[in-house]
């Protein structure tokens, strides 16, 4: 059983030639260790990139998400029209929605003043919505093999919903409950770790863990960054945000390129395009 199944919890595939098929065509990489990491790395890369922008270099919140969100809609291009999974536009766009989700989630919580809370809660209700929505209009939940169109949409969907939600529960964390950044990212940590357990000792659907974890992410990854990142006096390391948004990058491209997430076989040629 992997964090790949549908939300009704199908596991088994009966036809091997078809599972197959299926892998070869999805667009999305197969759920394991290395994409967990990656995606860890992806999402410090959102908190300290969309921090660069809107403080760093002081373009504010409203502005720094217009240019991430012009970002996000130029690489889901890419994503989109490619054929099968390719690593670089795949992990180019979750990049892009930890970015966007950032600022954005910044400008619900400051800008309007809706507060970590309220953010946390409205944004939560929008991720259950899109996932009921999902499987009323395809049957299922899958995160391991997107080959519709109408599967990927909703899947990215949901990946900007839960990266811009990951922001709002870390700042809460962080800074409303008064935990801090590193004991944020333990409590983070740890929940990831149960959620690991209850994959593994459980018969939770395989999807309803996989959004879960994928949710739990990118706090864990916005309080890394702010641990990295923020002033001594704040509690963090004082790093820089455009340094260690730099050395996050390249150790993320340098993992992506040595593991095997590239393992997909090219679809055949006569295959049409999604």
């Amino acid at each position: 059983m992997t964090l790949s199944n549908t939300i009704e919890g199908t596991t088994a595939q009966r036809d091997q030639p078809t599972t197959d098929v299926s892998n070869a065509l999805s667009k999305v990489p197969k759920v394991m260790l290395a994409f967990w990491v990656v995606k860890i790395l992806a999402t410090t890369i959102g908190e300290t990139g969309g921090d660069a922008l809107s403080m760093t270099l002081n373009l504010g919140y409203a502005v720094s998400s217009v240019i991430f969100l012009t970002f996000f809609l130029v690489t889901l291009v890419m994503q989109v029209r490619s054929r099968h999974y390719h690593p670089v536009f795949y992990w180019l766009v979750v990049v892009a929605t930890t970015t966007v989700g950032t600022t954005t989630s910044d400008y619900f919580d400051r800008t309007l003043g809706l507060g970590y809370i309220n953010s946390s809660i409205i944004l939560l209700a929008a991720v259950i919505a899109v996932l009921m929505a999902w499987r009323a209009a395809t049957g299922a939940v899958k995160v391991d093999q997107i080959t519709t169109r109408t599967n990927e949409i909703f899947y990215w969907i949901t990946i900007l919903i839960s990266n811009t939600l990951g922001t709002a529960l870390g700042d809460f964390v962080a800074t409303d409950l008064g935990l801090g950044f590193e004991r944020g990212a333990l409590v983070f940590g740890g929940l990831i770790a149960i959620v690991a357990i209850v994959h593994v000792s459980t018969k939770v659907p395989g999807s309803i863990l996989f959004w879960a974890a994928y949710v739990l992410t990118r706090p864990l990854g916005a309080t890394l960054g702010d641990l990295l990142t923020k002033p001594s006096a704040d509690g963090g390391l004082n790093f820089g945000r455009i340094t260690t948004s730099l050395v996050m990058a390249a150790a993320m491209i340098v993992l992506v390129a040595g593991t095997s997430l590239r393992h997909r076989l090219r679809p055949p040629a006569s295959e049409p395009a999604l």
